[in-house]
């Protein structure tokens, strides 16, 4: 099933789940502007995973964001979050008023092209509030975006289209999958911007 320049909130999920596909909520100028601000000042690293007690380093940079210097582990690695930037406060308070939810983090991850993309996995971790909202903004690049259900297979893809908002809440990640499938089309660079609330 594929969804493509959804302009309404909805629930793109069938059953077992809550995700809504905002649309497009930034501007063009607010898009460029805030992507070459995040690719240039946010403390970019090597993403890191433990797998079968291997350490795997990533081409894909991921950097952590919050309230608070917050510990968060994922992959058996532990990260630690640095203090929001301006435009980072900025883009929260845009996705809060959007998605009529609050949040204390920020996981960032930069895909040079569509060659780096990520598994397929759902946010599990303890850390993270209990069927709580996860807000995912994009910058840069378009990609296609995939959701699996664990126990039917059953699976959706959508395009995250440069300035919009996709939210998981509810039992998305209890029942379903998801993933950004690496493609050879895509020749530039996307953020991914995920919001979520840490439990202290």
């Amino acid at each position: 099933m594929d969804l493509f320049n959804q302009e309404t909130v909805s629930n793109i999920l069938p059953f077992d789940g809550v995700t809504n596909y905002h649309g497009v909520v930034l501007t063009e100028k607010q898009s460029a502007f805030y992507f070459e601000k995040l690719l240039s000042d946010i403390e970019w690293k090597n993403d890191e995973a433990v797998i079968f007690g291997k350490k795997i380093t990533t081409k894909r940079k991921v950097a952590w964001y919050g309230n608070e210097n917050y510990e968060y582990n994922y992959s058996n690695v532990t990260k630690h979050a640095l203090l929001w930037t301006d435009e980072l406060l900025a883009l929260k308070e845009i996705v809060e008023r959007e998605s009529n939810a609050t949040y204390n983090s920020c996981l960032l991850n930069l895909y040079h092209s569509g060659e780096e993309g990520m598994a397929w996995h759902s946010d599990g971790e303890k850390m993270l509030k209990k069927n709580g909202e996860i807000a995912s903004l994009t910058l840069g690049v378009s990609r296609k975006f995939s959701f699996k259900h664990k126990a039917t297979k059953q699976k959706i893809d959508i395009v995250l289209e440069r300035g919009s908002l996709l939210v998981m809440k509810d039992t998305t990640q209890t029942n379903w999958l998801h993933r950004l499938p690496p493609t050879k089309l895509v020749k530039t660079p996307r953020i991914n911007l995920t919001f979520r609330t840490i439990l202290i």
